[in-house]
């Protein structure tokens, strides 16, 4: 340009406009009656045509994920131009492409110049010309993003719409589009053209939020024709944001236990991914602080059949072809609804999975709810139900495209309540067909609705298993934590690095503690309890006790129960006598088992008890399932863990002892101490712990140690009278009394007891007569 204007000889000196720097350096807009000509009119009418220098922008630094909650940019470049720029080195020449003068070089000076000329095109590149572009996330994880979700289209298709305004609209819609921002745009946008306007508000607001606005700022100009067309054309990336945004909203906060506000913590700040396997045994953890061998088979899986939380999707069937239906399962407390708050997380900020265009939560509870919500075999279609939660999807066209990727998350299966029949339930291939929604999860799980989608499914195991293994390519199961990882997360989630520390080392002063932290839930309660209780002063000066802890555990688990399964508001979970002998009667099952030395069960010992299989291994939280592939196939049941299965028979006999008076460890075999002055007194508390002292010690190493721990930990005034009362009694019952004597029988038996039983009688007598809790 500046060529031309010496070479017709102007002796009047020209004014040099430069137009204010953009990030997108020297792009033009498409239109060029509304692009540079209604901009510079006004100069070139005053100045006589005045020059346009378009500056080469600096090299980007690296964009902030935007999230639909985001933080204004102070960044002056955008993810597009990372991919279309191309800076100038120190010391090269730039030719303009549009120049007359590279027309006249021949092709040996082309050649001659090959080294120091430097070509910076005047477009961005068009949507298109991505489609075929292979891209890695953070975590290297390939993908083809959508072009239609990528920036480069959205950019385009707005820059097009708002062509279509004239000069007056353009400024009023620049105006509107700035009145109801915190951040003052005002200036910013009306020094440059449009393509700088679209360019600045992407920048700022990233190109999701940049789409939303302007088609609400259109709406609110009466401008419906083009904000329907921008919603046609970008359907897509609306909808995306949708997604994003729900996810966004519901999962960047960790809620925990009974939330209270201002005492939230971001998810991001606090998680540590648990150890997840291909390879499952059932989750149980065999490690025992005394046994020295587990009582039954229980493996753990091998350190090469881990998987990565965000390659869940990225596996492989036998015949090399990728997966479409995840099943995850886990004990209770394994942290599968945090695994899928994490997932969804990380695809909303864009983190990993970004290949999938849609990630969509479609819950099991949310399914049981509309199946009861008016009558179990009301018929809906596929396209109504995803329309009842997800609005912005006016139909399923979307999801219904040939190439269409995304992603279907079914989590608490257990929670489904509904009766599937895999066999007979009728097929459906059509997404408006109205249907049962037994039917329609048949039929989503089957594929054979949804087509497009992968399908990832959670549940407990004893509830997962039921589905039909032809229609799961993948299992996958929760394994917990590693040593290093609890310290992590317990590290992570305090800001106070003295408080971490100490939670830290109290919580591996009991060995069976730091066991059961291997999941999630119980590093959890470690973190809850033990940062309530070193608000005390003087606290942790002695080791913690392990009763308390059980409780805790014990009680949670029965309130998720009424929460989950029986649909109990917070303030209605008030155990009733269901609950109380629930409990009662899995505790009794828990001391048979103990008696003969086992750990495991079938559904034909549950009825012994008066048990319901559901109740016990999906409901309870306290038992799961094992493999069945390791017990030919026969379905085996235990507790999360066998020392569950030890706290809940300790449970059994305290509550025989204490609401019914009686001591069924009392054979009538067992010698009483010389103290005793009748036989009545093996009803007293220190009666029934001699006689489970007396079992303990004439039984092997690990047998009933840990029983008589948890017994004498619930004879405790803390626990039985602080923690149960009022849950498995009334609160108006007693103290237990007599506990001077229980503490003479326990120093008796360590004095005679033999050496390696010694240390296990004094943390008896620890957790009875501690209290610092």
């Amino acid at each position: 340009m500046a060529s031309e204007n010496q070479a017709a000889g102007s002796d009047v000196e020209e004014e040099k406009y430069k137009k204010p720097p953009s990030s997108y350096g020297s792009m033009k807009s498409d239109s060029d009656e509304m692009g540079e000509k209604e901009y510079y009119e006004e100069d070139e009418e005053e100045g006589g045509g005045g020059e346009v220098v378009f500056l080469a922008p600096p090299d980007p630094p690296v964009i902030p994920v935007v999230g639909p909650q985001m933080m204004q940019s102070q960044y002056t470049e955008t993810l597009c131009t990372e991919t279309t720029e191309q800076t100038k080195p120190p010391g090269a020449m730039v030719i303009e492409t549009g120049s007359s003068d590279i027309e006249d070089m021949t092709e040996d000076e082309l050649e001659d110049e090959d080294e120091i000329l430097v070509t910076c095109s005047p477009e961005p590149p068009e949507p298109l010309e991505m489609e075929g572009l292979t891209q890695t996330d953070e975590n290297s994880q390939p993908g083809r993003l959508d072009p239609e979700l990528d920036l480069p289209h959205i950019f385009k298709t707005i820059q097009n719409v708002l062509t279509r305004l004239s000069s007056q609209e353009l400024f009023k819609f620049k105006m509107w589009f700035n009145k109801w921002e915190p951040i003052n745009l005002l200036q910013q946008v009306m020094d440059g053209d449009l393509l700088d306007f679209v360019d600045k508000v992407i920048e700022v607001y990233g190109p999701d939020k940049a789409l939303s606005k302007t088609i609400s700022t259109l709406e609110s100009m009466d401008k419906k024709e083009e904000a329907e067309e921008l919603k046609e054309k970008c359907q897509k990336a609306t909808f995306h944001f949708y997604l994003r945004s729900t996810l966004f909203r519901k999962y960047q906060v960790l809620h925990e236990g009974v939330v209270r506000a201002g005492k939230q913590k971001l998810l991001n700040d606090v998680y540590v991914e648990p150890q997840i396997s291909t390879c499952g045994f059932g989750g149980v953890d065999p490690t025992h602080e005394i046994l020295a061998q587990p009582l039954t088979p229980l493996q753990v899986p091998s350190a090469d059949t881990f998987v990565a939380l965000n390659s869940l999707f990225r596996l492989q069937k036998e015949d090399g072809s990728p997966v479409r239906t995840v099943a995850t399962m886990g004990v209770p407390g394994s942290g599968m609804s945090v695994s899928v708050a994490k997932f969804s997380l990380d695809w909303a900020q864009q983190h990993a999975n970004r290949d999938l265009q849609y990630v969509i939560k479609l819950s099991f509870r949310g399914l049981d709810y509309l199946r009861n919500r008016n009558d179990p075999q009301e018929e809906m279609s596929m396209s109504a139900v995803m329309k009842y939660y997800h609005a912005p999807m006016k139909d399923l066209k979307l999801l219904e495209e040939e190439n269409s990727r995304f992603l279907i998350i079914m989590d608490c299966f257990d929670c489904y309540q509904g009766t599937l029949d895999w066999q007979n339930a009728p097929v459906l291939n059509d997404n408006q067909t109205k249907a049962p929604i037994d039917v329609l999860v048949v039929n989503i799980i089957r594929g054979t609705l949804l087509r497009g989608a992968c399908v990832w499914i959670l549940g407990r195991r004893a509830a997962v298993s039921q589905i039909p293994s032809e229609f799961i390519d993948a299992v996958t199961e929760l394994q917990g934590f590693t040593d290093e990882m609890k310290d992590e997360y317990l590290t992570k989630r305090f800001p106070e690095a003295d408080l971490a520390a100490n939670i830290v080392r109290h919580y591996k002063r009991v060995p069976m503690i730091r066991i059961l932290a291997r999941h999630p839930f119980f590093c959890w309660m470690v973190a809850k309890l033990f940062s309530d209780s070193f608000r005390y002063q003087g606290y942790g000066l002695n080791r913690p006790r392990l009763t308390p802890f059980l409780i805790h555990y014990m009680i949670i688990q029965t309130n998720r129960r009424l929460r989950f399964y029986y649909k109990k508001k917070e303030n209605e979970l008030r155990w009733t006598d269901t609950e109380k002998q629930l409990l009662t009667r899995l505790g009794k099952m828990a001391f048979k088992m103990l008696e003969m030395n086992t750990s495991m069960f079938i559904e034909e010992d549950l009825k012994e008890f008066d048990l319901q299989l559901t109740e016990v291994v999906i409901f309870s939280g306290l038992c799961t399932e094992l493999n069945p592939a390791a017990f030919s196939g026969r379905r085996t049941f235990c507790f999360s863990h066998f020392t569950i299965q030890e706290f809940m028979a300790a449970l059994y006999v305290f509550l025989m002892f204490y609401i019914e008076s009686r001591n069924v460890l009392d054979t009538g075999l067992l010698q009483m101490p010389k103290f005793f002055s009748s036989r009545k007194n093996s009803k007293s508390a220190a009666g029934l712990v001699q006689c489970a002292v007396e079992r303990t010690l004439s039984s092997q190493l690990g047998h009933y140690d840990m029983f008589l721990r948890y017994l004498c930990g619930l004879l405790s005034p803390h626990c039985h009278y602080s923690l149960l009362r009022g849950f498995l009694y009334s609160h108006n019952t007693p103290k237990v009394e007599g506990l001077a004597e229980v503490q003479q029988v326990l120093d008796q038996s360590a004095q005679t007891a033999p050496e390696d039983r010694v240390m296990n009688l004094h943390e008896c007598l620890r957790e009875m007569i501690q209290e610092d809790d």
